[in-house]
């Protein structure tokens, strides 16, 4: 196999046109043979497997500075930068990371796993370049695809690029897709090529025409520039953006001819400035079931058999529980609509847009903008329901606190993948919702136990007057128990027979906290346990049982410092319990740091967040606060 012989690009440089298509089905396979076993983002990679080769043939990394937006397509990079080894590790607990690693190789300059972000770096790195005198033998490329273009910071940084004549090499990855269709007028502008085959035609008719000019086809081909352009001209509206910006715009051209890329990519690493290379891709080439699927296989599969294809992706757990409620939602009041930020299928949204196609809005990677057209739609009566993963909310809290939060508006925001999520690393965790969304003044802050919560919850949050936040886990949703909680009142779902030890428990932690529990019985430390429910505003009937109680616990799988528990404490100060103390309270939660990968189950384990643990934690407190009967 040729691709045993690829242990660094330079290996590349080596291979003849017939060698490098080999290669490429060499990649392939493995990368389909890989991701089968481990699970992992297949037809992002498959479809960058040539323009990859050829960027590495071109460009010399790391001297030249390769950026990759966003990190998921980045899999062929780690094969050919030496890592193939090590793909049967690949986001798992101390292997390979789904996402460039600074860590793993002087390949990776940036661990970019959220979108829209490479061409800012891009500019920074190439003013450093400039201000150091290195520019001039030194490129740096952004490679930015799967729908990054629809985020509002790579207008940002495309503007400052054309402002300041960096020399970058912007590749723009097309192939129309992110989670789902890509959402862009600007993108249905410059790809409105790929649609018109009398252009493509054309262009690859004066193509073969000028490189059969014998002596001077290259040169000739390289001067034509103006023809071309006519060309698009003619066949179509031109578009003019990147141009306007101040940044040359090429193509668009073949992204799975390696030849043609090579060529464009050289003439544009000569450029006195910063240049758009527009290739046209297909997610998932090469690969019959990744070429066929319509939604969430073709982007992040499980893992699958490499012959039949992964399963027909459908939500499940949280994600099934909430498709369900927010459809019968809208059946109930007309006024519900949803918005996602390119993931209506991730997020479970699929279901309502089906019901209501009018009423489902997915306005592309540009998470700010949703939150404020979520507020437009409630000052003009709608009730809007935004639903976004935990950790991509985080780009947008200046939005929920001021442009919802400010306005007492009623948006409700369905937080998806709260807290651990494993496979993805320290990107994807969502771990700081609770800290930032109980710092918005006004907004309720909700956090299901089981699926039948989660229902109530979003019921509820629909007919409150302000914001609202429901943060829910990745993976399966708990059933039971039948009981479910009411309004915004906690739950007591264990009553200890003395008042020894209280657990205040949030979201997922409540059944880690019943299996606690039953261990402190064990030990003696008869405990009850409280189901939050509701983070903000608390309960004072919980808050007024805990304090009368020896000891407190508050658990949650969310950042620790500013979290749910601390509030807790600090309420829980207010009240005077036994002996008319301020009952002592042990906050649980996640530290301030950033948590690798690895199965959600292990990572809690080890941070001391799973039954265990937290009964170890209550029972050495309860030792301090109550050593004769301990």
């Amino acid at each position: 196999m040729l691709l045993d012989a690829i242990g660094s690009p330079a290996d590349l440089r080596r291979l003849t046109p017939a060698q490098l298509e080999e290669l490429a089905a060499e990649i392939r396979d493995f990368v389909v043979q890989s991701v089968s076993v481990t699970g992992g983002h297949l037809g992002s990679n498959l479809g960058v497997v040539e323009l990859t080769l050829a960027l590495h043939r071109v460009f010399d990394s790391p001297r030249d500075i390769l950026l990759w937006d966003t990190g998921h397509q980045a899999y062929v990079h780690k094969i050919v930068t030496g890592r193939r080894g090590a793909f049967g590790t690949l986001r798992q607990a101390g292997g390979l990371s789904g996402y460039p690693s600074r860590a793993e190789s002087v390949h990776d300059w940036i661990e970019n796993s959220h979108a829209s972000t490479a061409l800012s770096y891009a500019h920074g790195l190439a003013t450093a370049l400039h201000q150091a005198g290195e520019d001039v033998h030194r490129r740096v490329v952004a490679v930015v695809g799967d729908g990054s273009m629809t985020g509002g910071m790579a207008y940002e940084a495309l503007n400052n690029l054309g402002h300041s004549g960096r020399r970058v090499v912007i590749v723009l990855n097309d192939n129309g897709r992110s989670y789902a269709p890509t959402v862009s007028r600007l993108v249905a502008g410059v790809t409105r090529l790929r649609l018109n085959p009398a252009y493509v035609r054309n262009r690859a008719r004066l193509q073969r025409v000028l490189r059969g000019v014998p002596g001077i086809g290259g040169h000739l081909e390289k001067g034509m520039e103006g023809m071309r352009a006519a060309l698009r001209e003619a066949v179509m509206e031109p578009d003019g953006f990147f141009e306007t910006l101040g940044i040359r715009y090429v193509g668009p051209v073949d992204g799975h001819d390696i030849a043609g890329l090579e060529r464009v990519l050289a003439q544009a690493a000569d450029h006195d400035g910063p240049i758009v290379v527009h290739a046209l891709t297909e997610k998932g080439i090469g690969y019959g079931p990744a070429e066929d699927d319509e939604e969430k296989c073709l982007h992040d599969a499980p893992r699958f058999d490499p012959v039949t294809g992964p399963p027909p992706w459908a939500p499940a757990g949280y994600t099934q529980t909430f498709a369900e409620a927010l459809v019968a939602a809208g059946e109930r009041d007309e006024r519900v609509v949803a918005l996602t930020a390119a993931m209506p299928g991730p997020t479970g949204l699929l279901p309502f847009q089906a019901r209501f196609p009018d009423r489902c809005f997915d306005v592309g990677i540009a998470e700010q903008h949703a939150v404020t057209a979520a507020a437009g739609m409630a000052m003009g009566g709608l009730r809007p329901v935004v639903a976004v993963y935990s950790t991509f909310l985080s780009r947008a809290f200046d939005q929920v606190n001021l442009d919802v939060g400010l306005h007492r508006l009623p948006v409700v925001f369905c937080l998806d993948r709260a807290g651990i999520t494993g496979d993805d690393g320290p990107s994807h965790h969502g771990v700081a919702d609770m800290a930032l969304c109980t710092k918005v003044p006004g907004m309720t802050v909700l956090a299901p136990s089981s699926g039948p919560e989660l229902a109530a919850m979003l019921a509820i949050a629909l007919t409150l007057e302000g914001p609202v936040a429901i943060r829910y886990p990745k993976g399966p949703a708990r059933v039971g128990p039948p009981a479910v909680g009411r309004g915004l009142a906690a739950r007591r779902v264990v009553r200890g027979r003395d008042r020894h030890c209280a657990i205040l428990a949030v979201g997922r932690m409540v059944e880690v906290a019943e299996e606690a529990a039953a261990a402190l019985v064990g030990e003696g430390v008869s405990t009850t346990v409280w189901d939050v429910r509701s983070v903000k505003p608390l309960d004072p009937a919980m808050l007024a049982d805990a304090a009368d109680h020896e000891l407190v616990v508050t658990v949650e799988d969310g950042i620790r410092q500013g979290g749910a528990g601390m509030a807790m404490a600090d309420a829980l100060g207010q009240h005077r319990g036994v002996g008319r103390r301020a009952v002592p309270v042990v906050v649980l939660g996640l530290p301030d740091e950033f948590i690798v990968q690895g199965s959600a189950g292990k990572i809690l384990a080890e941070l001391g967040l799973d039954a265990a643990g937290v009964a170890a934690s209550a029972l050495a407190a309860y030792a301090r606060v109550a050593p004769e009967r301990a």
